[in-house]
């Protein structure tokens, strides 16, 4: 009998190795196969459970106040962005236990799981909708803005639902991904795959984002708004003689030289005798780079005798090239117009585009334009008239502004005064100030060496309340209690600031405030944006206290009260309805 040998003998049939599905996954599509194993995604619309509890939690806490209150929609999409970011970790941990731990939740469990989540999330909503909406009122009351109603609700979902289900939409194509390359590849390979596929996207994402708001930018602010036209007058840029073309000052430049008060209007709100103010301006198309830029602004300065008046404000724009009309306004009607303003441009994008994409531009815009106006002063015939030199700055242009200096000594020995306004949180001069603030003073109303040389306002009267003197030259740091501006640092994701604790916590701020990890940062985030829609005293709008900080710093040739009130009244109106333009 022939016996078949062992090559000969039929392959006996791979029997299919099963296992318990992933997550807690229903087998409702055909399987796939993982390495040597065989697993089944389940519906798209199945969630991990662990992935919702986590999600879930910091996205109730999202709910929350915060500094200043914040519109339904952002709302809702902040809520949408939390909860994913939560959820992603929860699947991540629930993924990593299930290869450590030999357990298995049984799916009576995974029911009951879920019947707990799914009761504990409806009455979440009920009760936590209310909480919320009380809370953004309590909000709104403190920044002096009428309660919001139920229309909220519906604006909030608008924001969540859709950035949710997208979110959730993009991570199971991930996954996907990732298990048809783990069963091809093997795991090193598939988590490569993935993560090599996930930051292209990303990066075409962004790039296109960008590439956009670019475009989008570059067309609304590289040409003079319509109905503008160049100044008649030869003490502003794009006027008669200036060797600045007007069609290339740019948006905000056009509008800075050819508004703002002449001699005839500061007569009339200060009752005394006025000069017309000079403007020069610089925009992007005026020089190819900042050093020509601000070499053709010294020009300018010195074509229109800037440099025999009392006050020369070096002012650095916000990342548009945006100056706060109320804040060059007021300083003119303080001085009489006795005064000169000179700026340049050094984008045409937000100040948030500049701060993430090209943050050295406007420090390298301040830089220039200071040393060429510094320079050319102190080259002055020995014993001519010299101007107060002033430094400025808002918000981004506050950064830039202070970059100039190395220390608080240096801004008052290169200048005769300096006034930043809004300062974001990673300004280096900044943070070494207030590092430096006398014990027990709080962060968001420092006090150093007893405000000999620098102060800070938060609300009007601040500058003061010191009893002891305040010497010349003077820098004064303006900041809200409620900017996020000034409060959104890199730290607010992992430590609690002292500005939200119990003995530092300024009455601006809300009492249920509280510092939650990632969650708080996200919220300030979304106040920043917001920072600018709030009546002047809080957030980012300072029309409250730049006539004060202005007396302070400059002085002021108008001394009677009456007058005082009068330009008081007019920035304050400016104030409520000037919109953000950095």
């Amino acid at each position: 009998m022939h016996h078949a040998t062992p090559d000969e003998r039929p392959a006996r049939s791979p029997q299919p190795e099963t296992t318990e599905p992933a997550d807690d996954q229903n087998f409702v599509q055909s399987p796939v196969r993982v390495g040597t194993t065989l697993r089944t995604p389940g519906p798209w619309w199945r969630l991990n459970v662990a992935g919702v509890i986590f999600g879930l939690i910091p996205a109730y806490l999202s709910l929350t106040p915060s500094l200043l209150p914040r519109p339904a929609i952002l709302q809702g999409v902040m809520t949408a962005v939390i909860f994913l970011l939560g959820y992603a970790f929860g699947r991540l941990l629930w993924a990593t236990g299930r290869r450590v731990l030999p357990w298995r939740v049984s799916a009576r469990v995974r029911r009951n799981v879920w019947i707990s989540v799914l009761v504990v999330t409806a009455m979440g909503l009920s009760g936590l909708g209310a909480a919320a909406l009380a809370w953004q009122n309590e909000v709104r009351e403190l920044v002096e803005m009428p309660p919001g109603g139920a229309p909220h609700a519906g604006l909030f979902i608008l924001g969540l639902l859709p950035v949710t289900l997208l979110g959730l939409a993009i991570g199971r194509g991930f996954s996907t991904l990732y298990r048809r390359s783990r069963a091809r590849r093997g795991t090193p390979i598939a988590l490569g795959i993935s993560i090599l596929v996930g930051i292209v996207a990303t990066a075409v994402i962004v790039s296109g984002a960008m590439f956009g708001v670019d475009r989008i930018y570059a067309a609304s602010n590289a040409e003079p708004a319509e109905g503008l036209h160049a100044p008649t007058s030869a003490e502003r840029s794009g006027g008669p003689g200036s060797e600045i073309p007007w069609d290339t000052l740019g948006r905000h430049g056009a509008a800075f030289v050819s508004e703002g008060p002449d001699a005839q209007q500061i007569r009339d709100i200060t009752g005394q005798p006025a000069m017309e103010p000079i403007r020069v301006y610089a925009g992007l198309k005026s020089a190819p780079t900042t050093r020509e830029r601000a070499a053709l602004a010294v020009r300018e300065l010195e074509r229109t005798h800037a440099f025999d008046r009392d006050v020369l404000v070096v002012a650095t724009s916000t990342g548009s090239g945006w100056l706060e009309p109320q804040t060059v306004d007021a300083v003119e009607y303080l001085h009489g117009g006795n005064t000169a303003i000179v700026s340049m441009q050094y984008a045409y994008t937000p100040s948030w585009v500049s701060f993430v994409f090209d943050p050295d531009a406007p420090v390298a815009a301040a830089r220039d334009l200071f040393d060429a106006v510094s320079a050319a002063i102190h080259a002055l015939p020995e014993g001519a008239h010299r101007p107060k030199l002033i430094s400025y700055g808002l918000s981004l242009g506050a950064q830039g502004a202070q970059a100039v200096f190395t220390s608080l000594a240096d801004v008052r020995a290169r200048t005769d005064g300096a006034l930043f306004v809004g300062s974001p949180n990673g300004t280096p001069l900044w943070q070494k100030l207030q590092a430096m603030r006398d014990p027990g003073s709080p962060e968001w109303q420092p006090v150093l060496d007893e405000g000999r040389e620098v102060r800070w306002m938060a609300r009007s009267g601040d500058l003061d309340l010191l009893p002891g003197a305040w010497d010349y030259p003077r820098v004064a740091y303006l900041q809200h209690a409620s900017d996020p501006v000034t409060w959104l640092g890199p730290d607010l994701l992992w430590q609690e600031p002292d500005w939200l604790t119990p003995s530092q916590r300024s009455d601006q701020i809300s009492p249920d405030m509280r510092w939650i990890p990632v969650v708080t940062a996200a919220q300030v985030l979304i106040d920043m944006l917001m920072g600018e829609s709030v009546p002047a005293r809080h957030g980012h709008n300072y029309g409250d206290l730049i006539v004060e900080s202005w007396r302070a710093v400059t002085g002021s040739s108008v001394t009677d009260p009456a007058a005082l009130a009068r330009i008081q009244d007019t920035i304050m109106q400016m104030a409520s309805i000037q919109p953000f333009g950095g």
